[in-house]
């Protein structure tokens, strides 16, 4: 699990260059750290439409692309529908509106990376425009969600539109550094905003949707809001706002590492503008800084990726035909790879007629939307500081991103991944290739390459020192293969080469690297097929994900990589169906068992859990292979953890959830149903009966007085009604408003007539001795569940 993070300052994007050093004071650095005890700005408008749009009741999954196959029901038990009746089952209604969230977030998040290096007269620019990021900060929220379907090419040669094919503009040092800075208090000063754009760190996420749930949590209902949204009961599988930016931060600002190439960029924007008084000689020196000089990528990044060269046009003050010659000119130079992009210098007021605001990038990592919070909550000043843009500038820009994605990045991934396929693939999956893999794992002396650091001197390409491989070898290139197919969602192609290199990482002793092959091996497999047998989830998928997990968390301490694995397999596991919704909440437990998340992570987890086992239905007149019961129990736990956490709201709707799940059950054994004769009565459990009324106590306890409330205490005697008042508003002075959940309502859901039990006890009845029966986790085998 990450370490607790040191006290280190964060400062918004927007108001820095993405490549610059930046010295900021330390009072700075401790002005804007963001804090979870810091008071809210509530009156702050900037801050509030930061919140709005995750706790919005309108919250809706992005459209899927036109290819995405439903989810389906798998036939993997006896309690799942037989395989007569499957391929009916995948094209019913009921499976087919069945959300796919957690599928279009995985494709979305593994898009291909674009960097962005620009001259400074270009950056200057831009910042004269009113965009403080550079061309950085402007083409990001443009590059999330490419205008138009795009077409691609698997290795068969059949084309697939997509309607959400996208990419991520980055930095050429997003991802190198670490997202926090060091606690030595002389690097304060040295700053890089790359730094926020890294990804990777668990707690700052957790943070960060703390912060989303607090600010929820203390607004009033309203119409548009989560929590008092139309009663209408959604789907038990889809996903909730805070889950939904949970996972949508963990897969954000992927860090640039050597065991897997998702980070590493697949072109890069070379950009000038028209005010270069030598625009072609500007270039040429940008590619070299690029390939040899002060940002060249790490040595385990292949250098060789497509360049992309851009000259921007000053529409107000440069002659459109000086720049049109220009543009000629670097086309004879550079190649077809060239654009004229054609923006306005001056800077865009709200009051122009074709103004607008520049758009919200969705793909934000934690450390930068903290950055941007604590900045606008620090600030005086009211307004949103989204700058704006002309129209005619957007239309250009979206026009500028499809054609660069459209006839230079996908062509150019598709071409590069038929060469490897056809150069390297095809002769390992050969006789030849399995031989030359045996003599290579029982020939001992050194590599022609040079690099044998392997155990008894093995002919190993893996540089055991360094702790990669270099960019020309073939196992660097089969990965890379994979995760370009993995991007242009060519999964049959991709599972396959990763097949291939969980072998090869396993003879060379590489275990990180080993441990990424098997997790992609395991998504791929999902995404792949849209049925999956049991026996296929438990003889490949199951041991895939155990030798991904234990590979990451116990040979390499990489516990992100290991939350990574499972909470991606736990969503698209939960997306077949039948008994593959048991796997998932399975995996789910293990992550809460290893404690890989902290406390907000923690209680989401639970609801998740709860929500695969809502899923879960029964078959006959017993209803057998449904999992209410457990549903019922991880709604309570996930209750009992928000309430620790003061989020009064959530554990409002956990409770009621698990209420109606206990309260249906016994009705239907009240109505004299036969099929639940053998069911007992919540009656029977004591203890959780007397753990649910004492939960709904303390979560009506920890509701504000409401007006009703006051006119009652005001007819009784003034002392102790202000003893009263004081008893009860400590604990609520910064919850919000919440839906009623009186314990009235509680006890029509349980037997009543149950004396109140004042010690500690868990839902089942299990004496703890302080504390929570959920995070203070008792040993499993005297837990009392079976």
């Amino acid at each position: 699990m990450t370490s607790t993070p040191s006290e280190a300052g964060f400062q918004s994007p927007l108001q820095s260059d993405s490549e610059s050093t930046t010295s900021i004071p330390q009072s700075a650095a401790r002005r804007v750290a963001p804090r979870l005890s810091l008071p809210y700005r509530r009156s702050n408008a900037s801050v509030a439409s930061l919140f709005a749009s995750t706790s919005s009741a309108q919250h809706s999954p992005t459209a899927s692309g036109t290819s995405t196959p439903p989810a389906g029901v798998v036939n993997a038990s006896v309690f799942s529908p037989p395989a007569t009746r499957l391929a009916n089952a995948l094209n019913s209604p009921t499976t087919a509106a069945q959300p796919d969230e957690a599928r279009q977030l995985v494709l979305r998040a593994f898009a291909p990376r674009v960097s962005v290096l620009a001259s400074d007269d270009c950056q200057e620019l831009l910042r004269h425009k009113g965009i403080n990021g550079g061309l950085l900060e402007l083409l990001r929220p443009f590059g999330e969600n490419v205008a138009g379907r795009v077409v691609v090419r698997d290795s068969t040669g059949a084309s697939r539109p997509w309607d959400d094919f996208g990419i991520r503009f980055t930095g050429v040092s997003d991802g190198l550094e670490a997202p926090r800075l060091d606690p030595n208090p002389s690097d304060l000063p040295e700053y890089r905003p790359a730094r926020l754009r890294t990804g990777g760190d668990v707690e700052q996420i957790d943070e960060l949707v703390a912060r989303h749930l607090k600010y929820a949590q203390d607004q009033p209902p309203a119409g548009d809001d989560y929590f008092s949204g139309p009663e209408t009961k959604p789907h038990p599988s889809r996903l909730t706002p805070f889950y939904t930016l949970y996972l949508r931060r963990l897969l954000s600002g992927i860090p640039v590492t050597s065991h897997e190439t998702f980070s590493h960029p697949v072109a890069l924007v070379i950009a000038i503008s028209s005010r270069n008084p030598a625009p072609i000689d500007e270039l040429r020196t940008l590619y070299a800084n690029s390939n040899t000089g002060q940002h060249k990528p790490p040595p385990y990044v292949n250098n060789e990726f497509l360049r992309y060269y851009v000259l921007i046009h000053d529409e107000d003050h440069d002659d459109i035909t000086k720049s049109t010659a220009l543009y000629e000119q670097m086309k004879r130079h550079f190649g077809l790879h060239c654009h004229l992009l054609r923006l306005r210098s001056n800077e865009c007021l709200p009051s122009d007629d074709d103004s607008m605001r520049l758009p919200t990038c969705e793909w934000l990592s934690a450390g930068e939307e903290l950055g941007e919070i604590a900045t606008r909550e620090s600030s005086e000043v009211d307004d949103d500081p989204t700058p704006y843009i002309f129209e005619s500038d957007a239309a250009a820009i979206r026009a500028f991103v499809r054609e660069m994605v459209t006839q230079s990045v996908v062509p150019g991934m598709e071409r590069l991944s038929a060469l490897w396929n056809n150069e390297v693939a095809s002769r390992r999956r050969g006789i030849a290739g399995k031989i030359g893999l045996v003599s290579k794992r029982f020939t001992f002396g050194f590599s022609s390459r040079g690099s044998s650091t392997g155990i008894g001197g093995s002919n190993s390409n893996y540089d055991a020192l360094q702790g990669f491989y270099k960019p020309d070898t073939p196992e660097a290139v089969l990965r890379k293969l994979a995760d370009y197919a993995f991007m242009l969602r060519d999964f049959k192609l991709a599972q396959s080469t990763y097949d291939l290199l969980c072998t090869d990482y396993k003879n060379d002793k590489a275990w990180r690297h080993y441990a990424g092959a098997n997790e992609m091996a395991a998504i791929t497999a999902l995404l792949a097929a849209p049925v999956v047998s049991s026996r296929v989830r438990v003889d490949s998928l199951d041991q895939l994900l155990e030798t991904a997990y234990y590979s990451y968390l116990t040979r390499c301490s990489a516990p992100y990589s290991a939350l990574r694995t499972l909470i991606l397999s736990t969503e698209l596991l939960r997306l077949r169906g039948g008994s593959a919704l048991d796997d998932s909440a399975r995996w789910a437990t293990r992550i809460l068992e290893d404690r890989l998340v902290p406390q907000t992570g923690h209680a989401l987890l639970l609801e998740r859990i709860a929500s695969c086992y809502s899923s879960r239905r029964g078959h006959g007149a017993l209803k057998s292979g449904a999992r209410a019961r457990k549903a019922a129990f991880f709604h309570v736990l996930a209750a009992e953890s928000w309430v620790v956490l003061g989020m009064n709201r959530q554990a409002d709707t956990n409770l009621l959830a698990a209420t109606s799940l206990y309260t249906s059950r016994k009705q239907m054994l009240e109505k004299g149903e036969k099929a639940y004769s053998t069911f007992k009565p919540l009656s029977t459990f004591q203890h959780l009966e007397t753990f649910l009324q004492e939960l709904g106590q303390r979560v009506e306890d920890s509701r504000p007085n409401t007006a009703d409330d006051g006119a009652e205490q005001g007819n009784q005697d003034t002392e102790p009604a202000e003893a009263d008042v004081e008893t009860i508003q400590e604990p609520t002075r910064t919850l919000g408003h919440a839906r009623t959940l009186s314990t009235a309502g509680i006890s029509a859901g349980v037997a009543a007539g149950v004396t109140p039990v004042t010690s500690g006890l868990d839902p089942l009845g299990v004496t703890v001795v302080g504390g929570s029966p959920t995070l203070d986790r008792p040993d499993p085998k005297n837990d009392g569940f079976e």
